[in-house]
């Protein structure tokens, strides 16, 4: 049976002291022994994750996380783990005992809700006894929902599952639009993907499948071509399509077979809309205008994969903007969730399109950027402005289309470093 890939699943992360139950409590949520559970504190030692269906708000990732109280340099890097999985919540559980409330759980209430994650509260082992009935009204004064729960029993489970529905913000229940919103039912969308050294043999990459379920579900028409059969695929149609999108890595030869009328942008810059903050990322590859010999710029991929001889983000767009800015560039690259803490030493942040993450992941990487004031773009953002051909790139999204087209027109570019906002 085919699943639905973690990068579109809600991800509700369990935080909480060590030994008061998360293991126990994802075991009683899956009905399975997903995580070790013993009778020692610390037995977690990293993030343990667990997909599943949760009806009927539908797939999701549980995420069991080490302690946050933990101790010595193993437990700091254990800590570390956890604090990287607030990055990527949805919705965050916070388990605690029937008998314990401190500093520490605060110190999550505090950190959830300054990132504006849902939450909610579960009070476990209530077998054994009943939470303080001051902390409850507390928690209820402040609008946080407490739950009590016993995962060795099984008692208030059904409750704890509600809660987590309950919880869900509105906008998991209608997944937003990759493409479909933008060509709309019955009309035709022409997706250009080559087939090179980085396709995967046999497959199509992640984007790609995404876009066309997603306009498969939005009742448009997709066709798919390479490169070298745009030309032949307009010929074919009677009328033109409402969209083409390509692989930003054939952007130039795309945007020259497309007549000048039809919209086109890349998949790249799809997913900056779907995963992340378009409007915020089209003012950071402004930030290319401000590039100087020696400026540092970090370029971020979400995925491990091996890079290739002509990889797009340590060969071509290091390439592509070095020609752009005419001078020698300092290029870092991160994989993963690794990322680093201080980002002042960096001019601009380049980021893939997070196709494997969920949105939540990367509009905290945003957030962060924002927090330093360094600006952050996408790699199709980067590589459209670099080659000349923003405007078009930018055709389909006119909020998009007006941050750029006033800056060129003022000559004024988004000094990130200056103003410490976008």
């Amino acid at each position: 049976m085919l699943k639905a890939p973690r990068s579109m699943r809600i991800h509700i992360g369990i935080f909480g002291r060590r030994n008061v139950g998360k293991s126990s409590l994802l075991n009683a949520i899956t009905r399975q022994s997903v995580a070790i559970v013993s009778e020692f504190a610390g037995t977690t030692t990293d993030p343990v994750e667990k997909p599943m269906e949760l009806l009927p708000l539908g797939p999701v990732l549980f995420i069991d996380t080490a302690g946050i109280d933990d101790e010595g340099a193993l437990g700091r890097l254990r800590m570390e783990k956890t604090r990287q999985v607030f990055d990527r919540t949805d919705i965050g559980v916070l388990a605690t005992d029937y008998s314990t409330w401190s500093a520490f759980e605060e110190g999550i209430v505090e950190e959830l809700g300054a990132r504006g994650i849902p939450m909610f509260v579960v009070f476990n082992k209530c077998d054994l006894g009943a939470p303080d009935p001051v902390h409850l009204k507390e928690l209820s004064s402040r609008k946080i929902r407490a739950v009590c729960v016993s995962a060795l029993s099984g008692e208030g489970v059904g409750s704890l599952r509600q809660a987590m529905l309950e919880t869900a913000p509105a906008q998991f229940i209608d997944d937003p639009a990759i493409a479909g919103d933008l060509v709309g039912p019955a009309e035709v969308a022409i997706l250009v993907i080559p087939i090179d050294k980085e396709a995967p043999k046999g497959r199509l990459i992640l984007p790609q499948v995404q876009t066309i379920r997603d306009l498969l579900d939005s009742d448009a028409l997709c066709m798919i071509v390479k490169e070298r059969e745009l030309r032949m695929a307009f010929e074919k149609l009677k009328s033109p399509p409402k969209l083409v999108v390509t692989d930003s890595q054939a952007f130039l030869k795309v945007a020259a077979d497309t007549p000048a009328g039809v919209p086109m942008t890349s998949f790249s810059i799809l997913f900056a809309r779907f995963k992340g903050d378009l409007l915020t990322q089209v003012e950071g590859a402004l930030e290319v205008e401000n590039l100087r010999a020696g400026d540092r710029v970090l370029i971020a991929e979400a995925c491990t994969h091996h890079p290739i001889a002509e990889d797009i983000g340590r060969v071509k767009i290091p390439r592509w903007l070095t020609q752009y800015v005419g001078a020698k560039l300092q290029i870092d690259h991160v994989q993963g969730h690794d990322f680093p803490d201080d980002l002042a030493p960096y001019r601009l942040i380049i980021h893939c399109g997070a196709c494997m993450w969920n949105r939540r992941e990367m509009l905290s990487r945003i957030l962060h950027c924002r927090q330093a004031g360094v600006a952050i773009t996408n790699y199709g953002l980067v590589i459209a402005y670099s080659l000349g051909i923003m405007e078009r790139a930018l055709a389909p999204f006119p909020a998009a289309l007006e941050i750029y087209r006033k800056s060129r027109l003022s000559g004024v570019q988004t000094d990130w470093r200056r103003e410490g906002q976008p």
